[in-house]
C-alpha cells in the first residue's frame, strides 16, 4: 500500500472504531525504549508483589515487536465504562457509599460485564473489517491480557497522558475508561502524543487509603487495595486490613478524587450497566452468597476471577472494619461471620476470626 493509501486507511480505521463503541482510536509506533529503565527499576523494588507475570516476559513488555514479531504499529483504543445510568454527581455518591460501613463497595468497572470480553470482541471486529479492506494482514488483539505496556502505548499514541496515579488521563474523559490494543504489521501513519495536565495537583496521592502511590507516577502495587483484593492470593497483611475499609473488589479512590474525572463519560454500551445490584449491595448480603450463587451472579463478570474463597476473604475484612463505627457487634454482621467461621478454607477462617475479634468476639 502507498503512504496515501495507508493514511486513508488510518482514517477509516478510526471511524470504524467509533462505530464499534470506542471513544477514540489512535496509532503509534513500537518504540518504548524510554520506558525500559523505569520498568526495570519498578520490578527491582518489588512493587509488582505476587504479579510474577509482570516480570516473566522480561523486556518484551516494552518491546512490542519482540512480543509479536512483525509488529510495526499499535492501534490503541479507549472505551468508557461508567454505566449508562451514571448521574452527574457520581463521585459524591461513591464517596457516600464508602462512608456507609455496612455497604460493600465494588470498583465501578467491575459492576457490569467483564471488560476483557467486550473489548476483545470489538477489537476482533475491527481487525476483521481491516482485513476485508486490505486482505490478510498480521495482527494480534490485546486488552489487559498479556505483557503489554498499555498506558505507555496509549500515551505515545496520543490517547491521553499518564497521571500521577499511573493511569491514563484525558482532558475530556478523565480516566474512567478501558484500554485495548491491536498490534499490526501495517505501516500506518503514527499520531502524536498529547501534553500532560496534572500540574501541581496531588489529589490522587493524598487520598489513597494505603498510600500506595509512593511518589508521583510511582505505584507500590503491594499496598494498592485493587491488588490486595484482586491479585493477592493469600492473606491480606494485618496492618493494611483496617485501611481497606468496605472496599471488597478494587478501589476507585484515586480516580474519584481526580479533578479531571468531572469530565468522565458514561458508556453507550449496556455491557457495563450494573448487574445484580452491585452498586448498592451490602456486606452481609454478599457474605451469604453460596459458591453456587457467587458463580451464578458473577457469570460474565471480572469478579469471578478471584473465586469464592477470596470473595469471602474480602467481605470478612469489610465486616471486620465495620466494627470501627456504630455497627460494632451488629447482630446481622456477627451472624454472617459466624456462619463462615468453620469454612473449609483456612484463608477464609483466618479473616473471619480477625473480623470477629474487631467486634470483640473470639472465634
Amino acid at each position: 500500500m502507498t503512504p496515501a493509501d495507508l493514511a486513508a486507511l488510518a482514517l477509516t480505521i478510526k471511524a470504524w472504531g467509533r462505530e464499534l463503541g470506542f471513544d477514540e482510536v489512535r496509532i503509534t509506533d513500537v518504540d518504548l525504549a524510554h520506558r525500559e529503565a523505569g520498568f526495570l527499576d519498578w520490578l527491582a523494588k518489588g512493587y509488582h508483589g505476587e504479579m510474577d507475570y509482570m516480570a516473566s516476559h522480561g523486556l518484551k513488555r516494552a518491546r512490542p515487536a519482540e512480543l509479536v514479531p512483525g509488529t510495526v504499529r499499535i492501534i490503541s483504543v479507549r472505551m468508557p465504562y461508567l454505566p449508562s445510568t451514571t448521574s452527574p454527581d457520581w463521585r459524591e455518591q461513591e464517596e457516600a457509599r464508602l462512608a456507609e460501613p455496612g455497604a460493600a463497595v465494588i470498583s465501578l468497572y467491575a459492576r457490569g460485564r467483564d471488560y476483557h470480553k467486550v473489548l476483545r470482541a470489538r477489537l476482533q471486529q475491527l481487525a476483521t473489517r481491516i482485513g476485508n479492506e486490505t486482505g490478510p494482514f498480521g495482527y494480534r488483539v490485546f486488552t489487559d491480557s498479556a505483557p503489554v505496556m498499555e498506558v505507555a502505548l496509549a500515551e505515545k499514541a496520543g490517547l491521553g497522558w499518564r497521571g500521577k496515579h499511573t493511569l491514563l488521563l484525558h482532558r475530556e474523559a478523565g480516566s474512567m475508561f478501558f484500554l485495548g490494543e491491536l498490534f499490526t504489521d501495517l505501516a500506518l501513519p503514527s499520531d502524536i502524543p498529547t501534553t500532560a495536565h496534572c500540574g501541581q495537583c496531588r489529589s490522587c496521592i493524598d487520598v489513597c487509603p494505603t498510600q500506595a502511590i509512593v511518589a508521583p507516577y510511582e505505584l507500590d502495587a503491594r499496598r494498592c487495595i485493587s491488588y490486595l483484593t484482586i491479585e493477592l492470593k493469600g492473606s491480606i497483611p494485618l496492618e493494611l486490613r483496617p485501611l481497606i475499609g468496605n472496599r471488597v473488589y478494587g478501589c476507585d479512590d484515586c480516580q474519584t478524587a481526580c479533578p479531571w474525572n468531572k469530565f468522565a463519560q458514561a458508556s453507550g454500551l449496556d455491557d457495563f450497566d450494573v448487574r445484580h445490584g452491585l452498586d448498592s449491595a451490602m456486606l452481609v448480603d454478599l457474605m451469604g452468597w453460596s459458591e453456587e450463587q457467587f458463580l451464578r451472579n458473577t457469570e460474565g463478570s471480572a469478579i469471578r476471577r478471584i473465586g469464592h474463597e477470596r470473595w469471602l476473604r474480602n467481605l470478612a475484612v469489610g465486616l471486620g472494619n465495620a466494627a470501627a463505627g456504630i455497627l460494632c457487634g451488629d447482630a446481622a454482621m456477627l451472624a454472617a461471620l459466624k456462619n463462615r467461621s468453620s469454612h473449609p478454607s483456612e484463608l477464609v477462617r483466618e479473616h473471619v476470626a480477625w473480623a470477629l475479634m474487631q467486634h470483640g468476639v473470639l472465634a
